[in-house]
C-alpha cells in the first residue's frame, strides 16, 4: 500500500554557509564522484566527461598555437591565468612535451631569460630565405627579398649599360669601318688620279722622245721659204680644181733635202710638175719634189736624211721659183704634207 508521505531527501552535496537577503541558502560547491551523477528529468546538464575531453583538446590547441606561431605580440602582453578543474588539469599532457612548446618552457629564471633573448633576437620567420643567404647572414625574409630584388634590379642595370655601351662601341666601329672606309677610296682615287696623271705624262714624254727622234730623223724638204699654198687650198690654176700639195717659196737655186732616208724611186721631167724627183721611204711612203731647176740624183739611188737632192726652181706650170711638195700613201692616196711633216716631229 502506497504512503502518502514524501519520501526521504537525499544527503545534499552543497554546505550551507549563509542566508542571503532573500532568505535562501547558499551552498558550497564540493564535485565528488557521487556527486557528479546524471539528474534525471527534463533539464539535464552535459555529462563532464565529454566537457573534460573538449577542455582538454582545447587546451592543447591553444598551446600549440602559441608555441607553434611564435608571435612576437604575446610576449608584450601580460600573462592570463586560466583555472581548469583539477580532473581535467590532471588529464592534461605535460606542456614540455608538446611539439614547439618544449622550448618555450623552462625550471629556472636564467633559462627564461635566454629563450627570450632567443625569441626576441630570431626572425619570426625563415620563409624565403635560401641557404645561401642564411650562411650570408641574412636572418630576416623581408630584407632577404629586399635584397634579392636590388641585387636583380642591378644585374637588370648592369645588363642594360652592357647593352647600350656594346651598341655604342658597335656604332664607333662602324663608324670607323665607314670611315676607314671613305679615307681608303679617298686614297684610292687619289691613287689612281696620281697614276693617271702619271701615264699621261709618260705619254707625253714618250711622245716628245718619239717626235725628237724622229726629227732627229726627219728634216725640212728646204731653207730661207714661206708658205704660199697649202694642200686642198681651190682655185683655177690647178687641173684638179684644188691644190694636191704644198708649195715652199724660195729663191731658185735653193737646196732641196730628202726628209727622211730612203731610196729614189724615178728623177726626171713630169709634165706640168716640171723637173720632178719621187723619193719612196721604207714604209711606202712616196714624197714628191716638182718643179725643181735641177737634180742631183737618178733611180735606185739610196739617200739619208738631209742630204740635198736637187735645187729650187721653177719648171713647169708655175708662177713664181717654189718647191712642190706632195705625200703619198702606199696606197697612192695624197695626204696633207704639213700635218704629215708636223706628225714626224718638225715645225713648218
Amino acid at each position: 500500500m502506497a504512503s502518502n508521505q514524501p519520501a526521504p531527501e537525499a544527503p545534499s552535496p552543497f554546505r550551507t554557509d549563509s542566508f542571503g537577503d532573500d532568505g535562501r541558502t547558499w551552498e558550497e560547491w564540493n564535485p565528488t564522484e557521487e556527486s557528479i551523477r546524471p539528474v534525471r528529468g527534463r533539464h539535464r546538464v552535459a555529462k563532464q566527461r565529454g566537457l573534460a575531453r573538449s577542455s582538454t583538446v582545447l587546451g592543447v590547441g591553444v598551446i600549440a598555437a602559441v608555441g607553434a606561431g611564435g608571435m612576437a605580440t604575446a610576449q608584450s602582453k601580460p600573462p592570463v591565468s586560466i583555472s581548469l578543474p583539477d580532473s581535467i588539469a590532471d588529464n592534461l599532457p605535460d606542456a614540455k612535451s608538446l611539439p614547439g612548446v618544449g622550448a618555450f618552457m623552462s625550471g629556472d629564471s636564467d633559462s627564461d631569460s635566454d629563450h627570450e633573448t632567443v625569441a626576441a633576437s630570431s626572425p619570426l620567420t625563415t620563409a624565403g630565405i635560401t641557404a645561401a643567404e642564411a650562411e650570408g647572414g641574412a636572418t630576416d625574409a623581408g630584407e632577404a627579398l629586399r635584397a634579392r630584388i636590388l641585387q636583380q634590379a642591378e644585374q637588370q642595370q648592369a645588363g642594360a649599360d652592357a647593352e647600350a655601351k656594346a651598341a655604342q662601341e658597335k656604332a664607333a666601329a662602324e663608324a670607323a669601318a665607314a670611315q676607314a672606309a671613305k679615307q681608303q677610296s679617298a686614297a684610292e682615287a687619289e691613287a689612281v688620279a696620281e697614276k693617271k696623271a702619271a701615264e699621261e705624262a709618260a705619254k707625253k714624254k714618250a711622245e716628245a722622245e718619239r717626235l725628237a727622234k724622229l726629227a732627229a730623223s726627219y728634216a725640212v724638204p728646204t731653207s730661207s721659204y714661206y708658205i704660199s699654198s697649202t694642200f686642198g687650198q681651190a682655185g683655177s690654176m690647178w687641173s684638179s680644181g684644188y691644190h694636191t700639195g704644198l708649195d715652199f717659196a724660195a729663191p731658185t737655186g735653193t737646196p732641196v733635202k730628202a726628209v727622211h732616208s730612203g731610196t729614189v724611186k724615178s728623177a726626171g721631167y713630169s709634165g706640168s710638175y716640171g723637173y720632178r724627183t719621187v723619193l719612196e721611204l721604207d714604209d711606202g711612203t712616196e714624197v714628191w719634189y716638182c718643179h725643181q731647176s735641177s737634180m742631183d740624183v737618178v733611180a735606185g739611188q739610196k739617200v739619208t736624211t738631209g742630204q740635198t737632192i736637187g735645187r729650187v726652181g721653177a719648171t713647169g706650170n708655175v708662177t713664181g721659183a717654189h718647191l712642190h711638195l706632195e705625200v703619198h700613201t702606199a696606197d697612192g692616196a695624197g695626204i696633207d704634207p704639213m700635218a704629215w711633216l708636223r706628225g714626224k716631229g718638225l715645225t713648218i
